[in-house]
């Protein structure tokens, strides 16, 4: 039977967009701008060991303790230069703050293969779309950049809300934004656990973006499941 869906909530991060470059590679690249050189490899294993620790510490970019996100980022940053072994405070500081405004441009973000299509395609059934995202506050101005703001109702982030997924708080919020009983609206995103079970959870649709050769989660039957974006509008309509 053909789903009655009336709203679709969108994942971005490794659904709608990508990182262009690995991490690592943008900031090495901003490393040589000061005459720094460190290996990309480097940087991208000191990230996530930064990334990770801060995580733990300060969740969702330190909602609720007294961090900004812009904080929050910043020192991750910095300490993923001093993980890889730079030292100047001075420079670092600098560097940071200068890929934290990198980050909210289109230029270190690309709109992944389908994206664009499959959300007009989306708007022309009659679809009404929002975003629900683990994101800061940069994600409505990336969105703009890369001009696919325009599909959405809403930009719900983790930041904002002060709720992260997999909590269902930040899906119940998307859906008294739109308005739309759950059994009517769909979820679209590439994670098992933040987006395909926890929205089942409040009793969503959700649908599993699975890159070719991605392990397969046992539990999401293939009528769930996203080869690619552009194959969803077939698997709603059957």
């Amino acid at each position: 039977a053909m789903l009655r869906l009336r709203f679709l909530t969108w994942d971005v991060k490794d659904t709608l967009l990508r990182l262009r470059l690995p991490v690592g590679e943008s900031y090495a690249a901003e490393a040589r701008a000061h005459g720094i050189r460190v290996q990309p490899e480097a940087l991208t294993s000191s990230f996530r060991e930064a990334y990770g620790a801060q995580s733990r510490l300060f969740p969702n970019y330190g909602q609720g303790r007294g961090l900004s996100s812009q904080q929050w980022w910043v020192d991750v940053v910095k300490q993923t230069f001093r993980l890889s072994g730079v030292h100047e405070e001075g420079v670092i500081t600098l560097m940071a703050e200068n890929l934290y405004h990198d980050f909210c441009s289109a230029g270190n973000w690309e709109v992944l293969p389908g994206a664009n299509e499959t959300l007009s395609q989306c708007c022309q059934r009659g679809f009404r779309m929002g975003v629900v995202s683990n994101f800061d506050n940069r994600l409505e101005k990336i969105l703009s950049q890369c001009n696919l703001r325009h599909h959405f109702e809403f930009v719900l982030t983790s930041e904002e809300t002060g709720f992260a997924k997999p909590d269902g708080r930040i899906f119940q919020k998307a859906l008294r934004l739109s308005g739309v009983p759950p059994e009517q609206v769909a979820h679209v995103g590439d994670d098992y656990t933040r987006d395909y079970m926890a929205a089942r959870a409040v009793g969503m649709h959700g649908f599993l973006l699975r890159a070719a050769g991605q392990s397969a989660e046992p539990e999401v039957p293939p009528e769930h499941v996203l080869p690619r974006l552009s194959h969803l509008l077939t698997l709603i309509e059957k």
